[in-house]
Parts: C-alpha cells; sequence; structure tokens
C-alpha cells in the first residue's frame, strides 16, 4: 500500500510538471512573440507596457516592432490571442469565413448578463438571424434616411441654442454624448431624455467609466476571471455589474410599457418592431426573447454612444488646434450654407474638405485603435503562420492608420491627403466601421451625425482657446474606446 501511495504520487507530480511545462509552450509555427508564464501568460508585461507606453494599443505596437512582425502571438491568461497589424492582413480577417465568430470568454457573458445574447458579441445563426432582423427594421424606421437626419438636427439645435445661452467658454464634450444616446433611444423607443435626466447622466457615466476600465482583449477580468470574487472593484466585475442592472432596469421598463401599447398595425420604434416579432413565435423556439431584445438594445447603446460621441469631440479638438484649417472649414461651409444656420446631409457632397477633416481626423486618432476580437472557427494560416482553432484574433488599426508605407508624415494633422483633383474627396481606406459580413450597424448614424453636428457647430462658432488656459492635450484617455481628456472650449458666435 505504501509503495503504491509513493507511485501515484510521483505519477501526480510528474503529470503537474508535464502539464506546467505545456504551458510555456508556443503552439507549433505559432507567430513569435514574448514568451509567457504559466496561468497568467504574457499578462503582466502586457499590463506593464500599457501604462508604460499610455494604453493596450501602444503596448502591442511596441511589441510588434520589439519582435519585427506583423503578426503577433500572445497568451493572456489561459487564451491564445494573435494581434494582426498591417492593412492587407486586417482587411483578410474582417473578411475570411474562418475569422467571423466571437470569443466566448468569461468577460463576454459578464457583458450579455451571464448567457450570449446580442448581436455585436454572437455568431452563427443567432447572430445571422438578429442583424438581419435588425438592418431590416432599423431601415424600415428611417435610419439612414431623412427621419434619422430629422432627429439629428433637433438634437443639434436645442445643442447650438444651449451653446448661445451658456456664456463663452464651455465644456462642449460633455454635451455631445448625450446628443447621440437621445437619437439612439428615438429609434429604439421612441423618446428621448431630458438634458438633466438623472438616469441619462448615470447611465453615460457608467458607459465612459467601462471604456475607460477595459481592453479589447477584456483585461484582466477576461483573463483571470477569478478577479470577480477576489478583487470585484479593481477588476471591473462591480462596474459591469452596475451597469447591467440600470440598463435592464431601463430597458425593462420601457418594453413593458411599449407592450401594453403596442398597437398591431403601427411600428413606432425597434421595440415594437421585435415585441411583434416575440409574439409571432406564439410559444415555439424561437431567438426573439424579451431577454434578447434587452441585450440588443444594450448593443446599440454600448456601441453608438461613446464612439460616435468620442469622434466628433476629437474633431473639434483638432479644430482648436488647427486654427487655420478650422478657418478653411468655415469659408467652405459658409460659401455653401450661406445664412443658413443648420446644414443638411444634401450638403456634405458639396463640403469636400469638411470630409477630409473628418476623414483625416478619425485617422489621426481613431477612437477604437484594436478591433475585434474575432474567434478563429478553424486551424487556418494567415501569412506564413498558422493560427489554432479558438485562438482569439485582434486587429491593431491605430498602427494600419499610422504607418509610413501608406500615409506621408502619419503623425501630421494633414486633411488634404484625403483631396483629389478638383477637390474630390478620395476612397476612405481607413477601415474604421469594419469590411465584410460584420460591418458596423451604426455606421450610417455615426457618419450622419460627425458631419451634421461638426458642420452645425463650425458655421456658428469658432472655436479657440480660453483665455490663460493651456491648449488641450491630444493624448487620449485609453481603454476599449479612445477619449479626449477634459478640455473646455472659448466658443465665439459667427
Amino acid at each position: 500500500m505504501f509503495y503504491l501511495t509513493v507511485l501515484l504520487t510521483i505519477i501526480v507530480c510528474l503529470l503537474s510538471i508535464v502539464c506546467v511545462f505545456k504551458q510555456f509552450l508556443r503552439p507549433s509555427n505559432f507567430p513569435p512573440g514574448p514568451k509567457w508564464l504559466p496561468i497568467v501568460g504574457n499578462s503582466p508585461i502586457v499590463k506593464h507596457l500599457s501604462i508604460l507606453h499610455g494604453g493596450f494599443h501602444n503596448a502591442l505596437m511596441y511589441l510588434s516592432q520589439k519582435y519585427k512582425t506583423q503578426i503577433l502571438g500572445l497568451k493572456l491568461g489561459k487564451d491564445l490571442f494573435v494581434v494582426v497589424f498591417s492593412k492587407d492582413l486586417i482587411r483578410q480577417v474582417f473578411t475570411q469565413e474562418e475569422f467571423q465568430a466571437r470569443p466566448d470568454s468569461y468577460f463576454i457573458r459578464l457583458r450579455t448578463m451571464g448567457i450570449r445574447r446580442g448581436i455585436t458579441m454572437t455568431d452563427g445563426d443567432l447572430w445571422q438571424e438578429q442583424r438581419n432582423f435588425a438592418v431590416r427594421h432599423l431601415r424600415s424606421l428611417g435610419f439612414g434616411k431623412s427621419h434619422m437626419e430629422s432627429l439629428i438636427v433637433e438634437e443639434l439645435r436645442e445643442l447650438l441654442m444651449t451653446l448661445g445661452e451658456g456664456g463663452d467658454c464651455v465644456a462642449l464634450h460633455s454635451q455631445l454624448a448625450p446628443c447621440v444616446l437621445n437619437v439612439l433611444w428615438a429609434l429604439t423607443a421612441g423618446s428621448r431624455f431630458n438634458a438633466d435626466d438623472p438616469q441619462l447622466v448615470g447611465l453615460l457615466q457608467l458607459m465612459a467609466d467601462r471604456s475607460k476600465a477595459f481592453d479589447m482583449a477584456g483585461g484582466v477580468l477576461s483573463q483571470l476571471p477569478c478577479l470577480a470574487l477576489l478583487a470585484p472593484e479593481w477588476s471591473g466585475y462591480n462596474l459591469i455589474c452596475s451597469l447591467n442592472n440600470q440598463m435592464k432596469g431601463l430597458l425593462e421598463k420601457t418594453i413593458q410599457e411599449h407592450r401594453k401599447s403596442l398597437d398591431i398595425n403601427k411600428n413606432r420604434d425597434f421595440i415594437d418592431a421585435f415585441l411583434k416579432e416575440i409574439d409571432v413565435s406564439n410559444g415555439s423556439p424561437t431567438t426573439f426573447t424579451e431577454e434578447q431584445l434587452v441585450m440588443v438594445c444594450l448593443d446599440f447603446f454600448i456601441a453608438g454612444s461613446q464612439t460616435t460621441s468620442n469622434t466628433l469631440s476629437f474633431a473639434l479638438l483638432n479644430m482648436i488646434l488647427h486654427q487655420d484649417i478650422q478657418e478653411r472649414v468655415y469659408q467652405e461651409i459658409r460659401e455653401v450654407l450661406g445664412t443658413r444656420k443648420l446644414p443638411t446631409l444634401e450638403d456634405k457632397q458639396r463640403l469636400p474638405y469638411v470630409e477630409a477633416v473628418l476623414m483625416e481626423s478619425q485617422r489621426f486618432l481613431h477612437v477604437v485603435p484594436v478591433a475585434g476580437p474575432r474567434r478563429v472557427l478553424s486551424q487556418t494560416t494567415l501569412d506564413q503562420y498558422t493560427i489554432p482553432k479558438d485562438a482569439t484574433v485582434l486587429l491593431c488599426l491605430y498602427s494600419m492608420h499610422h504607418d509610413e508605407k501608406m500615409w506621408d508624415q502619419p503623425m501630421k494633422f494633414l486633411p488634404d491627403r484625403f483631396l483629389g483633383e478638383n477637390n474630390k474627396v478620395l476612397t476612405d481606406d481607413l477601415c474604421q466601421f469594419g469590411i465584410g459580413k460584420r460591418r458596423c450597424l451604426g455606421e450610417a448614424l455615426a457618419r450622419n451625425f460627425c458631419f451634421l453636428f461638426f458642420t452645425g457647430i463650425l458655421r456658428n462658432f469658432h472655436l479657440g482657446v480660453p483665455t490663460g488656459m493651456e491648449p488641450p492635450s491630444l493624448n487620449p484617455i485609453p481603454g476599449i474606446v479612445l477619449s479626449p481628456r477634459p478640455y473646455s472650449i472659448h466658443i465665439t458666435p459667427r
């Protein structure tokens, strides 16, 4: 019995040693990158580099340069990650079938309240059916058409009125996110928030905190789920739970109000259309449930509000720092709009320099520096490397947008790079909304909102640095979404 116990102990020890040793090994022909540790993988070094270099995307670019590779291989926690940097490889991942799935990690499930729901982070039949339904019904409700334009212009009109009455020094950035959310809420739920609604203020703050607390890999919470119990505040677990609970409460209340007043002959908004689809199933197995509706609505808000308002805020910040470009923008707007104070989407074709400035701003400081994540459906090859099944692929758009092989003087703000002969706007080659099957659902809203607000604000006000203050910083606050650091604007009516 004694010898048997000793033998079993030796076997267990040997197996443990083998398991630990295997955690050090890189898969065959895996992309180059730093050596990793058992359990935590490369998480400590990536976290350290993110702090040292000012963001997850900068840490990834540092490692790409250190290992002289356009495809970086990492292990974060127990999961294999592949990061892609060059334009051609990024486009390949965006479009090839084997890269179209989403990870099924702890962070992803926590984001969707424990079960894979919604559109953004699902795949397969659920994603296909829900995305097609959303595209079809958002279009029928005027998404990308005149109805959406009227909603945006109404928010713009109210903002311009507020700016005109609010003094000459304003914190404009904080006023943009509520405008975006109101347009989204109007299309989704048929109403808008009041500017001083405490629930709106709370939700926007939670979404802003969320975007800063995590990176596209889910941060330490995804890599080490045990931290949800050991360090719930530090890991961001409490933050996500708070956002989930507040959004769920708001959406469930709104859904029940819609249910009580539902008219089978009329769709007031997206929630109406979805509730009718639930009723069609009549109890049969379906992906259309009220729980799924809550998550689809949450997807709309998470994906749309912070990205769009931050994109616009960075564009306005660049106008403060480049007064000559701001003046050229104003002259073009004034020439086209004349005495009109509000732009329309029809003006876009006649404002090529405005379009070029917005495109350059998104290249220069794209708010989603790392896109993804994508789960590999089957073992495949990318360039000359083998990418294992279920590995997570991230796309470093920031690197592509600052690639010296693609852009002349990429660290300079030069809108004219997007203008060709006869002031014709050149093809947008930025991939900021993705390409392929998973192209961003909110692209039309984001582009139209930024154009109308940017044009409307600069038509009516000159933007400058307040007297006695330093110029605002272009160094962003890192996170899933890059955010501008708080800044004030001196505004002068035109």
